[in-house]
């Protein structure tokens, strides 16, 4: 059982590609504004092509309590990165978060933080969340519960008994002693070899992995932009720019005053203000079919198996 005291050294994982830098240090940057001087924050950048210069950069958000560590995953993932399916925009590092338990025996549990957010409160808060024995937990995927099409998939193809408990896996808290046991890093690989999940890749697998053991977070701690009446902007704890929703790429993003506030602090503000200035008409069309591609790639994927969800109680 994971330990419920209080903690206060934070390991935080992040994953990216030399590309994702100037995105990263938003987020470090909201990490760093809203976080306690009481607190440790360990923050580990899993990579496998990060350059020299993005590392110097990202270096300088070091604090006395902020340790920023590169972690070069080329050796590890040698054996696996050719079956690491992806799609569209998506890199490998997006199955980095998979390897933790093993690569990380020191720590019981970490938090992994996909790098398209803004972290609007301290994120030791979440850390500290009490997870009994569960092997995750994580807030339900707002793209999900709001469209019929993946409702189906996560139900029929990923195998999730109820649409409402499956996860976005962007936000993740990870207890590692648990999972461990349960041999999590074992049970992947045996599926990665057997099961090819297209449409949300690693995320899918996690949610066929852990399903009956995830403790569900409030989505104020994954908020994507999406309309929803029933979440105040003044509650909202973490802001989670997935999919095609970056507002560095269309001008129309909720939240995206968050971003942008802080954005301007980074030494990658003009970087990303010229990202967004040269993201071309054909870009924005693109991105806005992904999403379409992507609802038909679930609907093809659920014709594929058989329903028997009416015999369930």
């Amino acid at each position: 059982m994971t330990d419920t005291k209080i903690s206060k050294e934070i390991p935080i994982f992040f994953a990216v590609d030399d590309g994702y830098c100037p995105f990263l240090a938003v987020a470090i940057q909201s990490l760093i504004d809203n976080s306690s001087a009481e607190n440790t924050y360990l923050i580990k950048i899993l990579h496998t092509d990060i350059s020299d210069e993005n590392k110097k950069k990202i270096a300088k958000y070091e604090r006395e309590n902020v340790d920023i560590e590169f972690v070069d995953l080329n050796y590890y993932i040698q054996k696996v990165k050719d079956k690491l399916y992806t799609r569209d925009y998506y890199s490998k590092t997006t199955y980095f978060r998979l390897f933790l338990p093993n690569l990380y025996p020191q720590y019981d549990k970490v938090l992994y933080l996909d790098s398209d957010i803004v972290i609007l409160d301290d994120i030791a808060k979440l850390y500290n969340t009490d997870m009994g024995d569960n092997l995750v937990a994580a807030a339900p995927d707002d793209v999900i519960q709001f469209n019929e099409v993946f409702q189906v998939y996560v139900e029929k193809v990923v195998g999730v008994a109820d649409y409402r408990r499956y996860f976005n896996a962007g936000i993740l808290l990870m207890n590692l002693d648990e999972m461990r046991k349960f041999k999590f890093q074992e049970k992947f690989l045996y599926s990665l070899d057997r099961i090819t999940f297209a449409v949300a890749q690693d995320q899918d697998y996690l949610n066929r992995l852990c399903k009956g053991r995830v403790k569900l977070i409030d989505r104020i701690w994954n908020r994507m932009p999406i309309a929803d009446p029933k979440i105040k902007t003044e509650n909202v704890k973490l802001v989670h720019y997935n999919l095609a929703f970056k507002p560095w790429h269309f001008e129309d993003i909720l939240y995206k005053e968050f971003f942008w506030m802080y954005a301007q602090e980074t030494e990658y503000f003009d970087t990303i203000q010229n990202i967004r200035d040269n993201f071309s008409e054909e870009d924005r069309f693109k991105d806005n079919q992904s999403h379409d591609r992507l609802k038909k790639l679930a609907k093809k994927e659920s014709d594929c198996v058989g329903d028997d969800r009416k015999y369930r109680r």
